[in-house]
């Protein structure tokens, strides 16, 4: 994996003694080959208050820095943005797409969000390769991920063009599901060619595959049953344990403050190279969440004898059913998520601690009252 090889390109060996240089996550800076000339434009549907910053910010691009915007069809489906008059001259420059029909990936050379976290996910779900630099604005709810404000946008997608901005590069999921390809078909009047009688017949023809590329976690659960969810983790190829409770939380270290963070797990910077295994609700008093090296390949199954099916999803989509013989692979990806800083990784990172989680706020504690001297 690329993460494992930057860090194995740090280690230098002597006869007697090693030494392990780390890099300084501030030292990660944007750089362009070639000024940028295309940009995607993602806005969070539905929602009212980002129409007028989103027109703001399609004029700026268009009309002061003559970039081709990407924006998706649904987006100027819009009446707000459909039936504005004013609007018309900047949506005619406009290259637009579908997500699932029209390939994009080598288009873009970055990505600008406007909304909340979901934004983030949404644009790392389009890119199953190389990701472009994301620029996200705190447009929504949250905005963990998302450290740039709106006021200043001009001097900051300025800064940006000219390649002036450090960058945090967000590890992800490579995850592949393989699926037992079951077909059920009815026998026309109950009966088989060799007179057994059979209503629903259920015969495997052959596997189906899928493949995700995932930014915050896989999250496997029990679904609408009431059995506990009993699954089987294998770490490169041995069985670790069996998760016993409400699911399993597989996370990367940005997705460490999402999901997993709920369920108790460790808050990760996102430049640290780990997987997070975080069980949901656990039947056990001694089940702790775990951090395991980037790189390692897990696999998830049903125990043979669990009791009903699971469910899976990928930053909380492509939502399915798992049954018995399907399996989940989970590894590191080699395609990280280039996201753009407001000040570096660091100042970044604990910033939206503080703010969008309120880490560690409490009344200060008051010190002892100092007591005059008697003469």
């Amino acid at each position: 994996m690329k993460i494992l090889e930057h860090v194995m390109n740090n280690l230098s060996f002597s006869r007697t003694t090693w030494h392990w240089h780390i890099q300084d996550p501030a030292s990660q800076r944007l750089t362009w080959n070639k000024p940028p000339k295309s940009v995607l434009v993602i806005k969070k549907i539905r929602d009212a208050s980002l129409l007028q910053p989103f027109k703001e910010l399609c004029v700026y691009l268009t009309e002061e820095n003559n970039m081709i915007v990407y924006v998706e069809k649904k987006v100027l489906e819009d009446p707000a943005i459909a039936n504005d008059d004013n609007f018309g001259p900047v949506k005619k420059k406009f290259c637009t797409f579908r997500e699932d029909y029209d390939d994009i990936s080598n288009q873009i050379d970055f990505i600008i969000c406007l909304g909340g976290d979901g934004t983030l996910l949404y644009a790392s779900s389009l890119f199953q390769g190389s990701v472009p630099p994301v620029m996200a604005f705190h447009l929504g709810s949250l905005g963990f991920l998302t450290p740039f404000n709106f006021e200043n946008f001009q001097s900051q997608v300025t800064q940006v063009i000219e390649g002036n901005a450090a960058l945090v590069l967000r590890s992800r999921l490579k995850v592949k599901v393989v699926k037992e390809h079951r077909e059920k078909m009815t026998v026309q009047n109950g009966i088989e060619e060799n007179g057994v009688v059979s209503t629903n017949i259920e015969k495997e023809v052959g596997k189906q595959i899928m493949q995700y590329q995932v930014l915050n976690e896989v999250v496997v659960d029990r679904g609408p049953s009431s059995y506990l969810s009993n699954v089987d983790v294998f770490l490169d190829g041995h069985l670790i344990t069996t998760v016993q409770g409400d699911g399993v939380i597989v996370s990367t270290p940005t997705g460490s403050t999402a999901y997993a963070a709920a369920a108790g797990a460790s808050m990760i910077h996102p430049n640290v190279p780990a997987i997070m295994i975080t069980p949901i609700c656990p039947h056990s008093l001694s089940f702790r969440p775990i951090v395991v090296p980037a790189g390692v390949e897990l696999k998830i199954m049903l125990s043979p004898d669990a009791r009903n099916t699971a469910w899976v999803s990928f930053d909380g989509r492509k939502r399915q059913e798992i049954c018995h013989g399907d399996s989940i692979s989970i590894t590191t990806s080699c395609y990280p998520l280039p996201s753009i800083c407001f000040r570096d990784p660091v100042s970044d990172w604990f910033e939206s601690l503080a703010e969008c989680l309120h880490w560690n706020v409490r009344k200060k504690q008051n010190n002892f009252a100092v007591e005059e001297e008697e003469f």
